[in-house]
């Protein structure tokens, strides 16, 4: 059971983020990727058509035979991760938004969180939120367009830059010291962001913790691969595969093939 993969999917390439760090983190384990390009984005769907998709997405991955799912996508964490903790009975990962970390280390008692709308009407948002922001000021921005933006590949554009900067020009007014990326694809924006960011600002994206949290859920449950094979790496995708292909090719520097599907 152990050399089994890791299912891991996102209403993108999103989700990549996280799993540039899980390749890297955990370079036994072989990893199958789901990029559900046909519904992206999931932002702005409603709880019930999420559950809906991505309940086909998991019994896609299920039927790979994985051993435990990476939910890489907060929207889709929101509305749907306990959904399928009580229906499957894989071990599931979920996104949540770094709002503790954040707001313990802010000097300036000002953060701000960057997510969609989905995320931010999500119950594991608010909960967070309420518990560890109580004592900071915690600013809250939609990051209109920017999946798109990623989907497109248009992040080294000047229109982004521009976007970008007219999207954290109020933040920046706040004062905050610490941005949370609440949505996978945002980490595809950090050099685009610390141009338009000051100094100061710290941008925490949440895969590391998303993959420290696999790897701990991995060993309590005795799921790690224990051969020393060279792991394997499937891409699948709903839509079009050509975005998906590209950015695997920017961050490992290999040609993979992407199945539609």
């Amino acid at each position: 059971m152990n050399n089994r993969p890791i299912g891991i999917f996102d209403s993108g390439v999103g989700g990549l983020s996280v799993w540039r760090e899980l390749i890297k983190t955990l370079p036994n384990e072989s990893v199958i990727y789901y990029a559900d390009t046909a519904n992206c984005p999931y932002g702005p769907k409603s709880q019930s058509e999420i559950i809906c998709i991505v309940d086909k997405v998991v019994r896609f991955l299920l039927s790979k035979n994985v051993k435990l799912i990476v939910v890489a996508c907060n929207t889709a964490t929101a509305a749907a991760i306990d959904y399928l903790r009580s229906t499957y009975p894989v071990p599931f990962i979920g996104m949540e938004p770094a709002v503790k970390p954040a707001a313990l280390n802010s000097k300036t008692k000002s953060i701000a969180v960057l997510a969609t709308e989905g995320t931010f009407n999500g119950k594991l948002y608010l909960e967070t939120s309420q518990r560890f922001a109580s004592d900071v000021d915690l600013h809250i921005k939609i990051g209109d367009k920017l999946v798109d933006i990623v989907e497109k590949n248009k992040i080294n554009e000047a229109e982004t830059e521009i976007h970008l900067r007219e999207l954290m020009a109020p933040l920046i007014q706040k004062n905050i010291d610490h941005l949370v990326l609440g949505c996978t694809h945002y980490p595809f924006l950090t050099d685009v962001l610390k141009k338009v960011l000051p100094e100061n600002v710290n941008i925490i994206d949440p895969a590391p913790a998303v993959v420290k949290q696999t790897a701990k859920i991995l060993s309590d449950t005795n799921l790690q691969n224990s051969l020393n094979e060279k792991p394997e790496y499937e891409f699948y995708s709903s839509g079009d595969s050509r975005v998906l292909k590209s950015f695997v090719l920017k961050i490992t520097n290999k040609e993979f093939s992407v199945k539609s599907i």
